[in-house]
């Protein structure tokens, strides 16, 4: 597959997420492609969200933006789409509704619902079902031209379950626990399901040209470290299990898995040890204290500033970014990928951006 696109010239963020030591610390950020680029509203047009995902070339030009705006800042892009077409290609109706997010028209309210047996006896054919995310991700590759590596991702079970069952923008995640506290075996069924369709999008991810993938869990922290035992690492230990051993069976080589469990300050020790080669943090939890918890298990960092210094002074981002070198580095010049607690908020001003990647640039070069 690789002989269609052209070499990597910049390996940074691979190299440093398989733990090997590395000149300077790779950056990128989550939604680093985004509303908060004036250029993102002028290709997305009048377009709606999942029909810029749907449009292979739409969503490649959008995926490209930062790399552009950004040159020679960012060691890493990743794929324009959204963690929600798993739930559409499984049968549900996912829209976007502006200035509120995703809607669920119709969840899944019980067991008993209909519909829930009907999702779960689907027999999804992930290949040609999500065609269009490995059409964009090709498309990308080629337009990339080896600049920076390309990363594909999808949601976790647990965060896909939430949204699945009608909690987008829940402050009480009222229904996923009810289902978990409820219903906890027909709950596991349905997180079995999506996991096995995670394992297979993923691989065809990496078979259409994704250097390394990244699953986004961002309700992790919603859970007590019981239930986060029980109904989320299970789930994301599977798929860091399966995904190699799927790719190997396609013929195709292992890439660097990343693990992002949102909020799960609690559980990050356990998250050390399901599979993973990246584990990102929020910034929650400080690098220092993380890197304790740790210890000398080969695992690397991804994150960890607060989304909101980009809203801050210049003199306070760089501070903030001197507290993540001292704590991430405190073992030596590896083991550590920059990046945000989450994903770059809205109204955040480009050149805010440009400072806080520059300022990780250098105060990290050897």
């Amino acid at each position: 597959m690789g002989g269609e696109f052209e070499p990597l010239k910049n390996d940074l963020l691979l190299r440093a997420a398989w733990g090997q030591d590395v000149e300077r610390t790779p950056v990128w950020i989550m939604r680093q492609a985004g509303r908060y680029l004036p250029e993102y509203h002028e290709a997305k047009g009048n377009r709606d969200f999942f029909e810029c995902c749907r449009d292979p070339e739409v969503a490649s030009t959008l995926t490209l933006q930062p790399i552009e705006r950004f040159e020679g800042l960012l060691d890493a892009s990743i794929i324009f789409s959204d963690i929600l077409v798993i739930p559409q290609a499984m049968g549900m109706t996912v829209e976007m509704i502006d200035k509120k997010g995703p809607h669920f028209p119709q969840p899944l309210t019980s067991p008993d619902d209909g519909q829930y047996e009907k999702v779960l006896k689907k027999q999804v054919d992930v290949a040609a079902e999500l065609s269009y995310v490995y059409k964009a991700i090709t498309l990308t590759r080629r337009k990339l031209r080896g600049r920076v590596p390309l990363i594909g991702f999808c949601g976790a079970p647990w965060t896909l379950l939430g949204y699945m069952v009608g909690d987008a923008g829940s402050k009480t995640y009222k229904e996923s626990k009810t289902w978990i506290y409820r219903h906890p075996n027909e709950a596991k069924a349905l997180l079995q399901k999506i996991s096995e369709i995670c394992v297979e999008y993923l691989a065809l991810q990496v078979k259409a040209g994704a250097q390394a993938i990244q699953v986004f869990d961002s309700n992790a922290g919603e859970l007590s470290p019981a239930a986060f035992k029980e109904f989320s690492e299970p789930y994301l230990a599977y798929i860091a299990k399966h995904l190699p051993s799927k790719l190997q069976e396609m013929g195709l080589e292992r890439v660097p898995m990343i693990v992002f469990p949102k909020g799960a300050t609690a559980m990050l020790d356990s998250v050390c040890n399901i599979g993973y080669n990246v584990v990102g943090i929020d910034w929650l939890v400080d690098p220092e204290e993380a890197v304790k918890i740790r210890g000398n298990r080969p695992i690397v960092f991804q994150g960890n500033a607060d989304p909101a210094i980009l809203y801050g002074t210049h003199e306070n981002i760089t501070k903030t970014v001197e507290h993540m070198v001292k704590g991430f580095f405190g073992g030596g010049k590896k083991g550590w990928i920059g990046n945000l607690g989450h994903g770059i908020t809205p109204f955040v001003k480009p050149d805010d951006l440009r400072f806080y990647l520059s300022e990780i640039q250098r105060l990290t070069k050897s």
